[in-house]
């Protein structure tokens, strides 16, 4: 099996699923559907014109790629739920967004055949097409089995992302960097913008804009300068 011209089924309308899709779409892969948003169905209907909502039970029966782009706490009891109902299918292709989970927690679908694979691009999403740009240049850690391995690679170029291949065992190293980066950067811009708004400035997030760019930019270039550092040592 190739990753040519898929029926590719999302399940998770939240602010990764319906980006991921889109970007499948521009590869030219078929959106089968997508599960109805809790919320902001405008965004998602926009994202993915003329795709139909279906229900779980409906993705999974029409779809050769099974996309979950679920919370990393609902993953485990959705794939045990579907795996229930013997609802997974053989050689179908079930792919999850998780950074926290390895290829373990799709096991209940390998038994009943599926081929299971992990896509975890390391960005930040806004659910919103600018996320497509956002993507060309950023990295994503992909897991598979070896038969399953060109595939994953290949959905993550036709996605506009660099793979980044990573054994199961250290995927924990990763994860928590995720959150490290993410959770610093959040809590420590805030945190700014609250002492320039004590200052009287209403808009901090325009005035701290290029300051926070270059900032991270110097920051990056620091960290790949050691990097390089160290491999000539």
């Amino acid at each position: 099996m190739d990753s040519s011209r898929l029926g590719v089924g999302v399940i998770g309308a939240g602010k990764i699923g319906p980006v991921l899709a889109s970007a499948l779409a521009g590869a030219g892969h078929a959106i089968v559907g997508i599960t109805s948003p809790t919320e902001d169905r405008e965004r998602v209907e926009a994202m993915l014109q003329g795709v139909p909502f279906l229900t779980p039970e409906e993705i999974c029966e029409r779809s050769e790629l099974v996309l979950l782009a679920l919370p990393d706490s609902e993953l485990p009891g959705f794939v045990d739920g579907v795996a229930a109902t013997h609802g997974w299918r053989s050689g179908q292709i079930v792919a999850h967004t998780s950074i926290a989970h390895g290829l373990d927690v799709l096991q209940p679908a390998v038994a009943q055949g599926a081929i299971p694979i992990g896509l975890h691009p390391l960005m930040e999403f806004s659910g919103w097409s600018m996320d497509r740009t956002r993507m060309a240049g950023a990295w994503c850690v992909v897991s598979a089995p070896p038969v399953a391995s060109p595939i994953a690679h290949a959905l993550a170029v036709e996605m506009g992302l660099e793979p980044l291949a990573v054994a199961d065992e250290h995927r924990g190293h990763v994860a928590s960097a995720v959150a490290l980066a993410t959770s610093f950067s959040h809590t420590t811009i805030e945190e700014a913008a609250g002492r320039l708004r004590l200052a009287g400035i209403p808009n901090p997030g325009v005035v701290m804009a290029a300051l926070v760019g270059s900032s991270v930019d110097n920051a990056l270039r620091q960290v790949s300068g050691n990097d390089s550092e160290q491999g000539q040592a």
